[in-house]
């Protein structure tokens, strides 16, 4: 296993380690929960081509608690962004596996990592996740850190959510 030095790490790594995401496509919400490398459990998504979905979220800059309305405005800038890039992305949510924090995020296909590390760390993020058919990412916005695990996809449900955009 590689070692990260901690001063390339942010505050918060080891909780961004083990988030897991729920990504709600147009006909389902699937759960991405991180495993041991070189794990895939499940299917990863058609809709995605093949290509990576990167995770991005604008709640709570830099780790802190941001108030309900401050975290929908930047939201809403993210999903502004994505929009006039012509992204193919779906609405997501990131948070602990106990479901004790969740934070509304969006699911991007289309990003080379470089460039989705570059759009959460505008948003004030310190950390965007990266699903590729063969490994789970979290790549720190602010240094070139990465963390590499396996991941376990599985559906929640059929969900009534708009098509992809």
């Amino acid at each position: 296993m590689h070692v990260i030095p901690a001063a390339l790490t942010p505050r918060n790594w080891d909780h961004y380690r083990t988030a897991v995401v729920d990504i709600r496509f147009p006909d389902r919400t699937v759960h991405v929960a991180p495993r041991p490398s070189g794990t895939t459990e499940g299917s990863f998504p058609e809709a995605a081509g093949g290509a990576t979905v990167h995770v991005i979220t604008a709640w709570n800059p830099l780790g802190r608690t941001a108030s309900a309305d401050a975290n929908a405005r930047a939201q809403s800038l993210l999903h502004d962004e994505v929009r006039r890039r012509g992204l193919t992305w779906w609405p997501a949510e990131g948070g602990d596996a106990p479901g004790t924090l969740r934070e509304e995020s969006v699911a991007v296909v289309g990003l080379s990592d470089t460039a989705a590390r570059e759009l959460g760390r505008r948003f004030g993020q310190d950390a965007v996740f990266a699903w590729a058919p063969g490994a789970w990412r979290v790549l720190a916005c602010g240094t070139s850190a990465a963390a590499v695990s396996g991941w376990a996809a599985s559906e929640k449900g059929r969900s009534s959510g708009p098509d992809s955009r």
